[in-house]
């Protein structure tokens, strides 16, 4: 009996103890007020609250049977090795005797089901609807019985499947992981060799990493030992996009140990870039200044390093992109800029 199977049987009997004893069912706390950040780890976590839903009560009698009803559906995809995503849950329970008011609803339930059985629902055959963007160079996979090299599986390298955990690391070559916030500096460092040139597997983040790119950053760090180097724009959306890789997301607190990668590394574009490299620029707006007084109110910034930065994108009003460095050439990232902030951190 796979895991996820048994632990989904577990918690129907759980629920039915509860049940016939008139108790409550206790649940992980996935509020604000039971997130914590761990700064020994670097990661957010839940704390110890537990939330009671109890079966005799208009409302717990619901949740818990939606959590059932997003439970049993779970267990017959694991049994016949299916799965679905997030939006197709949502329109099948149109089918079952328990509603969802929307899909926010029915999404946090199975984040319910996920802190619950201590699983990330990619185990019990739930996928989200984002994809898991690529990775490009010499990295040797084996996913559904089919051997995968990312380098020669096309200019677009190898597709990040949502259950990261389902693929086998055969061999990798490369010394280092790049990590990359858009798609057309992921496609840039392809056409310029920087997978060769830095030794490096390229990762392309498709903006916010997906849990399924942030699961293979974690692995690719822990199991091969590979450093990774976050590369994003130079704003404050870009730096929080590091910061998620690197400790994870409160959205996903319950999760967090094995999606964020704490050994990762920032190599820029930072402020202080902009005013040395004279960057193009655009001027910051609202939402700008707004998110850069939430990261300064995030523990996860309360260091020199992040504070300076801060301060001084505030004082230029200015942010820029990853494709500024085109100013100087299309290979100036690959041949200049990559390799002087990798030799800065190693």
């Amino acid at each position: 009996m796979s895991e996820a199977l048994q632990r989904l049987r577990e918690f129907a009997k759980q629920v039915l103890k509860c049940v016939e004893k008139d108790e409550p069912v206790r649940i992980p706390k996935r509020t604000t007020s039971n997130i914590r950040y761990d700064p020994k780890r670097e990661i957010f976590t839940l704390g110890p609250d537990k939330l009671e839903r109890r079966p005799r009560t208009l409302k717990g009698s619901k949740k818990l049977a939606q959590m059932l009803s997003v439970a049993a559906f779970a267990k017959e995809l694991v049994e016949k090795g299916r799965s679905a995503t997030l939006r197709e849950i949502y329109y099948t329970s149109e089918g079952w005797e328990v509603d969802f008011k929307d899909q926010r609803e029915s999404d946090a339930i199975v984040e319910d089901l996920e802190a619950t059985l201590g699983l990330k629902r990619e185990e019990f055959g739930v996928w989200p609807e984002e994809d898991g963007a690529a990775v490009y160079g010499d990295l040797l996979v084996r996913e559904d019985g089919v051997e995968i090299h990312a380098e020669r599986a096309g200019i677009s390298g190898y597709n990040i499947p949502p259950n990261v955990d389902a693929v086998e690391i055969l061999d990798c070559g490369a010394e280092r992981v790049i990590a990359v916030e858009t798609m057309g500096m992921y496609r840039r460092l392809v056409q310029e060799r920087a997978h060769e040139k830095l030794d490096a597997l390229i990762v392309g983040l498709k903006g916010q990493a997906a849990r399924a790119t942030r699961r293979l950053l974690r692995r690719l760090n822990e199991e091969l030992g590979l450093p990774v180097y976050v590369f994003t724009d130079g704003d404050p959306y870009g730096w929080h996009i590091y910061m998620v890789i690197r400790s994870g997301s409160a959205k996903a607190a319950h999760l967090n140990e094995e999606l964020a990668c704490p050994d990762a590394k920032f190599i820029g574009v930072t402020a202080t870039d902009i005013v040395e490299y004279d960057l193009p620029t655009e001027p910051l707006k609202k939402t700008d200044y707004k998110r850069i007084e939430e990261l300064r109110r995030d523990p996860r910034y309360d260091d020199p390093f992040w504070k300076r930065e801060l301060d001084l994108l505030e004082k230029l009003g200015k942010k820029a992109e990853q494709q500024a460095f085109a100013k100087y050439s299309l290979d100036y990232v690959v041949k200049e800029y990559l390799p002087a902030k990798l030799d800065e951190l190693e």
